[in-house]
């Protein structure tokens, strides 16, 4: 062969490259946007709900987790219980607070290149925390790096998993957000073996790596783009009867506006302005036309707001947000003390160590059955998730009356099981009409989750200080049943919230003649 030959082949196979890379990333490649008449409730999406299964794993998976490496850094450096958990507490905080940058990066660049990054930020914290030589370094590697790319993952893929569903949102959702529980249950007994033969830093390497699987969990999340489906024998329909097909394919929430990108890259078909019956026919003829004549215009990223405060004036969102502020109180301190409690109460380490499996196994049933219960269809579901944080406060007063390994264990299970519950519904609730519904769910999921990280923040060193101060764990798990308690408070508000804002609007909706959708 030449070198003519040589080079030629070698610029053919750098074109071909470029070519597949470019197939790869177009509008309609493999990885590009998903086009489908209207929600798939599958298609797609079910790759999208093994991505999100995945992330679950390597994100809230490892963060609870976490406490086998607690021993590990408090021996190696030297340091007190309280200032070692404060790795945790920042991570979750960075985590939580930064969620509305996560909200702004996604409605501007797309979720997949916002995971992809995140994922490297989680890799690269991990990682680095093997070569730290100081306490105040894992505050920056895991807390502030890795939290920072756990947000930048997490919420993405929960908000297009959302979009991919809509009849089966909430049993995928349930199912795909088991990956924490086992992780749990699995990183555990794993990596403690780990350390025992290559010593906490290499291990930490290990899960780095393994947490770089992100990356790829996030080239799979392509955008959902809805088209409704338009030819020559819809349009010699009678308009009233199109008008109602389109009104039926929609919440109730949604029929305002104009055809819009939205502000996650879900496109959606919504109803014109009326102001007579002759502009409005009008109107609607050249709104249905719009999918064929201006498709490269809808499909513009970052039309929408990038971030927007406005759900803040909704009395169903405020009450909704102030239960998950209070409702977080009681998310991670029981499993940070239920094994210091166990011990207490006169159970061997090594069989109170088996009370975090337990809940970790509960919490996979209790995902399981309420999407299983939520996906009934006629039923309101903000109602069960406030029966599901009522049992909440019950059973964290019970871990404080109960004794012996059975009977925490049992608390364990139950504890677990409405664990599952809350945790998988809570932030797909907001697509829920009761809240603020799927269209605003992008906007509003960061600000909830802002909202959320003070008491993330707060709860495990708030459940320390109560500890230290009365000398009894079980004052921890009091501080998590009040929190809860005012948590259920909130949550039966946002319904009334949301009804009582309904009726006592002002300025209607174009829309107000038309029959209300009926909630399910």
């Amino acid at each position: 062969m030449t070198h003519m030959d040589h080079t030629e082949s070698i610029t053919s196979a750098q074109f071909r490259s470029e070519i597949m890379a470019l197939w790869i990333f177009r509008k309609d490649g493999c990885l590009g946007p998903k086009v489908y008449s209207e929600v798939p409730d599958g298609g797609w999406g079910w790759i999208v709900a093994v991505a999100f299964f995945l992330v679950e794993v390597f994100t809230y998976g490892v963060i609870k987790s976490f406490g086998i490496f607690l021993k590990d850094l408090m021996c190696e450096f030297n340091e007190s219980n309280s200032r070692v958990s404060w790795i945790v507490s920042i991570c979750v905080f960075v985590m939580a607070f930064t969620a509305p940058l996560s909200t702004v990066l996604s409605n501007r660049f797309g979720f997949q290149p916002v995971v992809i990054l995140g994922g490297l930020l989680i890799s690269i914290g991990t990682i680095s925390t093997a070569f730290t030589s100081h306490i105040t370094q894992i505050y920056i590697t895991i807390g502030i790096v890795a939290g920072l790319g756990y947000c930048l993952t997490f919420l993405p893929t929960v908000t297009i998993l959302s979009q991919y569903f809509s009849k089966r949102r909430s049993l995928v959702t349930a199912m795909a957000s088991t990956g924490e529980s086992f992780a749990i249950f699995a990183f555990a007994p794993a990596f403690t073996a780990l350390k025992a033969n290559i010593g906490w830093r290499h291990t930490m390497v290990v899960l780095g790596l393994l947490q770089g699987i992100i990356v790829v969990c996030g080239l799979l999340l392509r955008p959902l783009v809805i088209k409704p489906k338009t030819n020559t024998e819809s349009f010699t329909q009678p308009l009233k009867s199109r008008k109602q097909e389109v009104i039926n394919s929609l919440p109730e929430s949604e029929l305002r506006g104009s055809l819009s990108s939205g502000d996650s890259g879900v496109q959606s078909l919504e109803m014109p302005e009326q102001s007579s019956p002759v502009g409005a026919q009008q109107k609607e003829e050249e709104h249905l036309q719009i999918p064929q004549t201006q498709p490269d215009k809808e499909a513009e990223p970052g039309r929408g707001k990038l971030l927007d405060l406005t759900v803040l004036k909704e009395g169903s969102f405020v009450c909704y947000a102030a239960f998950g502020l209070f409702a977080t109180l009681g998310f991670f301190a029981p499993q940070l003390y239920v094994v210091e409690l166990s011990v207490s109460l006169g159970t061997e380490r090594d069989k109170a160590a088996y009370m975090l499996s337990i809940m970790a196994v509960a919490e996979i049933f209790g995902r399981l059955s309420i999407g299983w219960v939520l996906n009934w269809g006629r039923i309101r579901k903000i109602f069960i998730l406030l029966g599901c944080v009522t049992l909440m406060c019950v059973v964290l007063v019970f871990f404080t009356v109960v004794d012996g390994f059975w009977g925490l264990a049992v608390c364990c299970v139950l504890y677990g099981f409405l664990l599952g519950n809350i945790a998988s519904t809570h932030i797909p609730m907001l697509a829920e009409d009761d809240v603020v519904g799927i269209k605003r769910m992008p906007l509003a999921v960061g600000v909830y989750v802002c909202i959320q990280s003070f008491a993330g923040l707060a709860g495990p060193p708030l459940g320390g200080v109560l500890v230290d101060i009365t000398q009894n764990y079980s004052s921890a798990f009091y501080s998590c049943a009040v929190g809860m308690g005012l948590g259920a408070l909130f949550l039966g508000l946002v319904h009334p919230a949301k009804t009582g804002c309904l009726c006592t609007k002002k300025c209607l909706s174009p829309c107000q003649d038309i029959p209300a959708v009926e909630h399910k």
